[in-house]
């Protein structure tokens, strides 16, 4: 096969890592920065151009989309469907899981157990969300923010009215959830391809600090899914279309909560934590369905 990564940066552990072990299998691979690639939006003949050069021999495509990025990038990633290519993932399965409230709308909508959130627009209805998710302490998320930025706990309800009201009064969209308190400030990574948990890690926050994410000096070690657990992330990766995913989920006293689903998930941190060559498992996954081009997203929403 002929392989293209979407990403910024060749030198970045994941986009490393996917090249390395899509070489040892002997497919040709190409790194691309795809805010570099421009598009010729034809009927007949869609193309990707890079470098003045058009994208027409690719087999399979990987995103690596940053979420800063994310309107482009999964324009880039449509005109390749366009052009019957391979996608890891799908651009609309991508810009769900960007969607912070939308995928956990179609979370819900499947069944797939969450904290309780709430989601308002008028700082005049803070009290209302606050009692939804039973009062302090809770969470209240930035849905703008990625790897732990813009989520804060409030310990006290009038904390949490405070710290609502600016975020509204800044014209952010936010996210108030419950506080999971038996979690102990650890979070549970499943890594899923196709529809199977291949690596999973735990994530434990330092000391004090609630969020457990590896870029905020959290540890991580491999953990043993429980059945539940392990179905609970399979089935959300496919609720939202994702082939590749990362989902993120706490254990509380009613069994896994799912707290995000990422669409581009970082292989470092799990691939040291677990010994698992999950950059081998994603190139596994297009080399079986490269022929059936079984990956159709038929997601509505």
């Amino acid at each position: 096969m002929k392989i293209a990564i979407l990403s910024r940066k060749a030198s970045l552990y994941s986009t490393r890592r996917l090249k390395e072990a899509a070489e040892a299998r002997g497919h040709t691979v190409r790194v691309i920065d795809y805010l570099r690639c421009y598009m010729n939006i034809a009927a007949h003949r869609p193309k990707v151009i890079y470098g003045r050069k058009a994208l027409d021999d690719v087999d399979a495509v990987i995103p690596r989309i940053g979420a800063s990025q994310t309107f482009y990038g999964t324009a880039v990633v449509r005109q390749f469907e366009m052009m019957g290519v391979l996608c890891a993932n799908e651009s609309q399965a991508i810009a769900r899981s960007r969607d912070k409230l939308r995928a956990l709308q179609l979370l819900a909508r499947d069944g797939i157990g969450l904290p309780v959130s709430a989601f308002c627009n008028s700082p005049k209805d803070v009290e209302g969300v606050i009692e939804i998710v039973g009062g302090a302490p809770l969470v209240i998320k930035l849905l703008e923010g990625t790897q732990g930025i813009g989520v804060v706990l409030a310990e006290t309800n009038k904390a949490a009215e405070s710290v609502i009201q600016a975020f509204r009064n800044l014209d952010a969209n936010i996210l108030v959830q419950e506080f999971i308190k038996e979690a102990g400030g650890a979070d549970i990574r499943a890594f899923v391809v196709g529809k199977r948990v291949v690596a999973s890690m735990k994530r434990q926050g330092p000391p004090g600090e609630f969020r457990s994410n590896l870029h905020r000096g959290g540890s991580a070690e491999p953990v043993r899914l429980t059945p539940e657990e392990r179905a609970t992330a399979v089935r959300a990766a496919k609720a939202l279309g994702l082939n590749v995913a990362g989902v993120d989920m706490l254990r509380s006293n009613h069994g896994p909560v799912v707290l995000e689903v990422n669409s581009s998930p970082g292989l470092e941190g799990i691939e040291k934590a677990t010994g698992v060559d999950v950059a081998a498992k994603i190139i596994e996954f297009l080399e079986k369905h490269i022929e059936t081009g079984s990956t159709r997203d038929r997601i509505q929403v």
